[in-house]
């Protein structure tokens, strides 16, 4: 009696483990469409030689879109236990940044 208990139990178990599985695939799946999707918008928006002042800004948000995506979706962030991955990251992040905003101040005021 007490086997078939843990039988069920475990099947229980591996139910919720699928669907969560199932469900973050779909995710995955989805998100890849979007950046796929994000990507011809860029390619598109190139290819149209549309003026600058729209395309770059444009190209940047699209890039930090797909960045954020990569972080959340693809390298598994969004989930528990990756605060400390989730904090170097980010101040990896926040340094290149300084160090860009650096150098842009150094060349324009040299």
């Amino acid at each position: 009696m007490a086997n078939q208990n843990n039988s069920t139990n475990l099947t229980e178990k591996d139910l919720f483990y699928r669907e969560k599985k199932k469900e973050e695939m779909k995710h995955q799946i989805i998100t890849f469409a979007m950046m796929i999707i994000f990507t011809l918008i860029a390619f598109g928006i190139v290819m149209a030689d549309v003026s600058k002042l729209f395309t770059i800004p444009i190209i940047i948000v699209l890039a930090i879109v797909q960045v954020g995506f990569q972080f959340f979706y693809f390298m598994h962030m969004s989930n528990e236990g990756h605060s400390w991955p989730t904090t170097m990251i980010f101040s990896g992040i926040f340094a290149a940044f300084l160090t860009v905003l650096a150098l842009t101040t150094i060349v324009w005021w040299g």
